[in-house]
């Protein structure tokens, strides 16, 4: 159990504030058919922490296999991504134009937006 429960706080959890509900949202990017709402941050988080401990519980009872927490996958930093034909045209005449790889580029900028 203690093992589970090391694995359930490892989750990525987030607080919003919800405009429609009036009330903050508790949400978990490993369960994001789940979600939680109080009036305070604090217990918003404290409630979407219960709710996923108690659906990991069941699926455990269920043999049913648990979501590995984000933060503990293995990324390859490789992956493809489709684009309408005008921005890869863009794309590849601002890297043509920085004399650097198409590659490259788009690295740098989602590096910015990022903040890496």
């Amino acid at each position: 159990m203690k093992k589970l429960q090391a694995r359930i706080e490892r989750y990525t959890y987030r607080v919003t504030w919800s405009q429609e509900d009036g009330e903050y949202l508790g949400l978990c990017a490993e369960f994001p058919s789940l979600s939680f709402l109080a009036v305070t941050r604090a217990r918003a988080l404290a409630g979407i922490s219960r709710v996923v401990q108690e659906v990991v519980g069941d699926m455990q009872a269920n043999g049913e296999s648990i979501p590995e927490p984000l933060g503990l996958h293995e990324y390859s930093g490789k992956f493809v991504v489709r684009v309408p034909p005008h921005v890869h045209r863009r794309l590849a005449m601002e890297a043509a134009e920085g004399g650097i790889s198409l590659n490259r580029l788009v690295s740098d900028k989602l590096s910015y937006e990022f903040g890496r």
